[in-house]
């Protein structure tokens, strides 16, 4: 994607880190941040990822680094920070985009009927989600915007951006996804604890919540193997005024808005819906 000449430059000289930055989303925001000025780190579990999407920014004429980094191990993000020092120096903006769900920690079905209690019964209920399946969601997207940010706080000198990104079931839970809906919302929640607990500090912490975007790892549930859409698509873009999924690039313009002090100076705790209309719409 291009940006206006007048604004293409407008973080020339600043530093960004991005979690999950080898996903559809977030590869999105580090070639915007790449070509809005920022040098950026490009951080995800897969290296080859990660080193994909800082190599297409590099051809572009952009600055970049990509680096393996599991956003639950300290260690490696404290590894993971060292380096970003050591090519760029401090951190200017930091998003924290990796997450997501899992299948084991999905239901088959909306609603919990009476025959799901029988032994015999078939579908995977909200009492079958094992412990361990709702923790690994819970952990992947709660404490995988914590820890990042306990790792590069320190090297946040002199201010800086935080931006989450959370979801729209932080506005309402979905049916079939408890885990998910819940960690959301948890993350919401702690973006607003960061941004007082923060902002002594020149820090300002805002959240992004996405609405229906077709990814790696919704696509599935979003579309049938031969192409058509699901009863759930259906249901989506009935709920959605703008009735269709939002393009990543929609997302960039409330991105580089967050991270730009002269623009969103003053915005501090906010969670901002980018779904079409979604969250406003009550079905009537």
């Amino acid at each position: 994607m291009k940006t206006d000449s007048a604004s293409e430059k407008r973080f020339c000289g600043k530093t960004a880190v991005v979690t999950g930055g080898g996903g559809v989303l977030c590869s999105v925001f580090c070639r915007a941040l790449a070509e809005n000025g920022c040098s950026v780190a490009v951080l995800d579990l897969k290296e080859e990822s990660a080193k994909a999407v800082a190599q297409s920014i590099n051809e572009a004429g952009g600055r970049a680094i990509g680096i393996s980094a599991n956003v639950l191990d300290k260690q490696s993000l404290a590894a993971a920070c060292e380096r970003v020092k050591t090519e760029f120096g401090g951190v200017d903006i930091l998003v924290n985009g990796a997450g997501g769900n899992n299948p084991r920690a999905t239901t088959d079905k909306e609603y919990l009927e009476a025959s799901d209690f029988a032994p015999e019964h078939k579908a995977r209920t909200f009492l079958d989600l094992s412990k361990e399946d709702i923790g690994f969601v819970f952990d992947l997207n709660c404490l995988g915007t914590v820890l990042p940010t306990q790792a590069f706080l320190p090297a946040m000198n002199g201010g800086g951006v935080i931006i989450n990104i959370t979801s729209m079931n932080a506005f309402r839970p979905l049916t079939k996804i408890p885990a998910y809906s819940a960690a959301k919302s948890a993350v919401s929640n702690l973006t607003m604890w960061l941004a007082v607990h923060l902002s002594k500090l020149g820090i300002r912490v805002n959240a992004i919540a996405p609405g229906f975007f077709v990814t790696a790892q919704n696509k599935n549930l979003l579309y049938n193997e031969n192409g058509a859409p699901t009863e759930r698509t259906e249901k989506i873009l009935r709920g959605t005024p703008m009735r269709r999924f939002g393009e990543p690039e929609e997302l960039v313009g409330t991105l580089l808005f967050l991270c730009d002090n002269t623009a969103s100076g003053f915005v501090n705790g906010a969670v901002i819906p980018v779904d079409g209309g979604f969250s406003a719409y009550s079905g009537v």
